[in-house]
């Protein structure tokens, strides 16, 4: 989210609706307020003066109506999360986005103003290095592609050419297929990295030999500028630099991708390898 972003913004949208952990809350409802500030690209709306460059803020209030209506919530904190999902994954054109739900007739038992829940969601880049050296590799890899472009809390993935290199790691295997991928994600780093072990778990993959052979291979290399490291998942990914079969197809994607530990864009990396003899 590091761009700046033009907004539009919806301020005391009021809704009736039924949200609250007690019973007669729900059945009983009360008046919702909804800020909501969009942050979108509005650069060819002005220049052509076309509603359809743009997110229509109209269109926009009838969703949050409709949707806060549809279905019953405990907590705002999961109103607003579902809301704010629902708008990302509809509206193309949207970022990122910042929503609050306000309450002011919250059942407390005290002088008090309004009470609320404010969030802040937005679509995240991601990529992803993909391999295969075992029975057909390519089918491997394009049908696992096809399921990150199936999933509604990801979008715009794009798949690298595919390269045949030699086995990473001093195991004696057959040749893989490399490739990478590049996508926006709604999902958090560790969500991310659970759905990629189960695409993998349906193609076969198992992991009884350390830099093995598998069926299917998929490994996060990239979310946005994230630095994280726990016993399951470090970001960037550790050994991205030392790889060629790695950076080879990610240059084809993203040659300018800058490193935010080292600085160094792809395309350095890339090079320097080939500079060091790899």
């Amino acid at each position: 989210m590091e761009r700046d972003y033009d907004e539009i913004r919806i301020e005391e949208l009021k809704v009736f609706a039924h949200h609250g952990v007690y019973d007669f809350e729900k059945e009983q409802g009360q008046d919702f307020y909804l800020n909501l500030t969009l942050f979108l690209d509005t650069l060819e709306a002005g220049k052509t003066d076309d509603l359809t460059k743009t997110i229509n803020y109209g269109e926009v209030c009838q969703d949050l109506n409709q949707w806060m209506q549809e279905k019953s919530y405990d907590l705002l904190e999961a109103a607003a999360q579902g809301l704010a999902e629902k708008l990302l994954v509809k509206y193309e054109r949207l970022h990122h986005l910042s929503l609050e739900i306000r309450k002011p007739q919250a059942p407390i038992k005290l002088p008090f103003g309004s009470v609320s829940v404010q969030i802040r969601r937005g679509w995240h880049e991601v990529y992803l290095s993909i391999g295969s050296n075992l029975g057909d590799r390519e089918k491997y890899l394009v049908e696992a592609v096809a399921q990150l472009g199936n999933c509604p809390q990801m979008r715009r993935v794009r798949m690298s050419s595919l390269i045949e290199t030699k086995p990473y790691g001093g195991v004696e295997q057959g040749d893989f297929l490399n490739g990478a991928v590049a996508l926006d994600t709604l999902l958090t780093p560790r969500e991310l990295l659970d759905y990629l072990h189960g695409i993998e778990n349906r193609a076969g993959r198992t992991r009884e030999i350390h830099w093995g052979p598998r069926t299917l291979d998929l490994d996060i290399l990239f979310y946005d500028d994230l630095i994280y490291g726990d016993d399951q998942l470090i970001l960037p990914h550790i050994d991205l630099a030392n790889r060629e079969f790695v950076l080879k197809p990610l240059c084809e994607l993203a040659p300018g991708l800058r490193h935010p530990i080292s600085h160094k864009t792809v395309a350095q990396m890339l090079a320097e390898l080939s500079w060091k003899g790899f």
